[in-house]
């Protein structure tokens, strides 16, 4: 029988493993080539690029991993079924094995004829792409990916990769040190050091230890289909939802994209648990959910995504203008949107380092909470993203202890979530309160916090802190090319009249909107000075840039 090895809290025959009808096969013909398969015949490999999409007219393939012990079954397909989940879209490698197990006729599309297929063909676009994205959540979920991490929920560096990974909704198994014993024992066997946790087993060939998440990306080739040659259209440097919001209007509109990512795509909205004011989620939606989204819908429109690497410098002198990034590659394109965001505030506190990932966190999302369990913990900040935060976590901990720098609530965030917190019996909130020291051997034990209305300082048995607070900008690199206010923050706009006298704006027009003092460069969201923060603000701010982008382009 044909029907597939994965099941799915939704119908996997109607959803994830659709068959199409005579009708829809015939429209994906015009696209595609009859090829005619043998049983036993591999039809593409783990680490494939530009792997083909197949629709199966008769005959059966199957796809499996691959493993140091062989193969694991992932599904079978039948007539009238097709191949492929969210690699088809992203342009990554294969992470399956293709093979004919029966022999028959299928058609084949290259990746580019289902791209122009799914542009153009409303209903089967939403067929491919719902099956694609459950296929994929399925094999999160069953961890049936290629990678193997093990790790500690007591190493920082362990916390790093599971989140990169998770936000790019890669699927990995991992295994846990500090429960899995045998595992250990193996680790110990060939002298895996402390410091050498986690150690990674990519592509079931190379092992990592203790691997930065620039040398996991290569490992996985994540950037392979990235051709750094290319003059682009757009550059958009940042993947918040100001940047994918950028990334999925330009390439929608036929513009060649690259949105470049120094760590995973989200920014500071995808640590949110849930937002709950953005329009068109009554029910509210996590910011890592809302990135996700995105991210589908700009590749899907054929925009590329670069990450873990971060752009150093810009070069401004001539257009078309270059990022360079940390690895000293040059891109190239003639326009930029910069939409790098802001980042939380670390205070001054003695030891914050030492326990960064060990108890103190500056994101709030489901990992988080599971590593807290049902512990106490702080949540330092008066802002939104804080508010949600404690509100989320609160769901779990027996005690959130909102730590708040001013003495109210009213002028940072938004009145349901004041009522929220305020209703709340498992959150206290402390005003006027700071934390003072930090305290433990391998992982935060004790907070001292301080209560500036007395003076009086407390201290505490807390093994875990959340900080929410405060942010600056991401604008380092940009120094000696564009125009910054006098904290860092993007002039965009009217607001550059005052210092866009001379060399700095070599256009006879006036800058637009959203335009920086650099002609053809703009700036979005959080980075930019003067900028609402406001998750709808930052999505709206990314589809308007580039309407000024067409302009900037008809002038270059």
């Amino acid at each position: 029988m044909s029907s597939p090895l994965i099941p799915s809290e939704l119908d996997a025959r109607t959803q994830a493993f659709p068959v199409l009808t005579a009708t829809q096969i015939s429209r994906v013909r015009a696209w595609g080539k009859l090829r005619d398969v043998k049983t036993g015949e591999i039809l593409f490999e783990p680490e494939d690029s530009e792997t083909p999409f197949f629709v199966l007219l008769t005959g059966r393939m199957e796809i499996v991993q691959t493993e140091f012990a062989g193969e694991r079954a992932i599904a079978v397909h039948g007539p009238g079924e097709f191949s492929g989940e969210m690699t088809m879209i992203s342009g990554r490698r294969s992470l399956v094995r293709g093979r004919v197990t029966e022999a028959g006729q299928f058609l084949e599309l290259s990746p580019d004829g289902l791209r122009s297929l799914i542009a153009r063909d409303a209903e089967l676009s939403e067929i491919f792409m719902r099956a694609f994205i459950l296929r994929r959540l399925e094999l999160i979920s069953r961890g049936q990916g290629n990678i193997i991490l093990m790790g500690s929920r007591h190493s920082a560096n362990t916390l790093r990769l599971r989140e990169f990974l998770s936000h790019l909704e890669h699927p990995f198994t991992y295994v846990d040190l500090d429960t899995d014993k045998t595992s250990q024992e193996l680790l110990d066997r060939f002298s895996v050091k402390l410091d050498e946790i986690p150690v990674v087993l990519c592509n079931s060939r190379f092992v990592l230890r203790n691997p930065s998440i620039q040398e996991l990306a290569d490992c996985l080739r994540l950037n392979s289909n990235i051709d750094e040659s290319q003059v682009r259209d757009l550059i958009v440097v940042g993947a918040g939802p100001s940047g994918l919001a950028a990334a999925v209007y330009a390439a929608s509109e036929g513009l060649d994209v690259l949105v470049i990512e120094a760590v995973s795509p989200g920014g500071q909205a995808g640590s949110s648990s849930k937002i709950e004011n953005y329009l068109g989620f009554p029910t509210g939606i996590s910011g890592q959910e809302l990135a996700t989204r995105a991210i589908v819908q700009a590749e899907k429109f054929g925009a590329k995504m670069m990450v873990a690497h971060s752009v150093k410098r810009l070069d401004c002198v001539k257009r078309p203008y270059a990022v360079v990034l940390d690895n000293g590659s040059r891109l190239s394109a003639r326009a930029v949107v910069i939409a790098t965001g802001a980042q939380y505030n670390k205070p001054h506190i003695a030891n914050l380092e030492k326990f960064e990932g060990q108890g103190i966190y500056y994101g709030a999302t489901h990992m988080e909470s599971q590593l807290c369990g049902q512990d106490e913990l702080i949540v330092v900040g008066g802002g939104n993203s804080a508010g949600q935060a404690a509100v989320f976590l609160s769901q779990t901990a027996d005690k959130v202890h909102m730590l708040v720098r001013s003495g109210g609530l009213s002028n940072t965030m938004s009145r349901y979530l004041i009522q929220r917190i305020e209703e709340n019996p498992a959150i206290e909130l402390h005003f006027k309160t700071e934390i003072v020291d930090l305290a433990g051997e391998a992982h935060l034990e004790r907070v001292t916090w301080r209560d500036k209305s007395t003076g009086e300082n407390s201290v505490h048995n807390i093994r875990h802190v959340f900080i929410i607070a405060g942010a600056s900008p991401r604008t380092e690199w940009l120094k000696g090319c564009i125009a910054l206010d006098s904290r860092g923050f993007i002039l965009t706009g009217r607001d550059l009249e005052t210092v866009i006298q001379g060399p700095l704006w070599s256009l006879a027009r006036a800058p637009q909107m959203l335009e920086t003092s650099l002609p053809g460069v703009f700036a979005v969201g959080d980075v930019r000075s003067g900028n609402v923060k406001r998750v709808a603000s930052a999505v709206g701010e990314g589809a308007i840039a580039i309407h000024l982008v067409h302009r900037a382009l008809a002038e270059a």
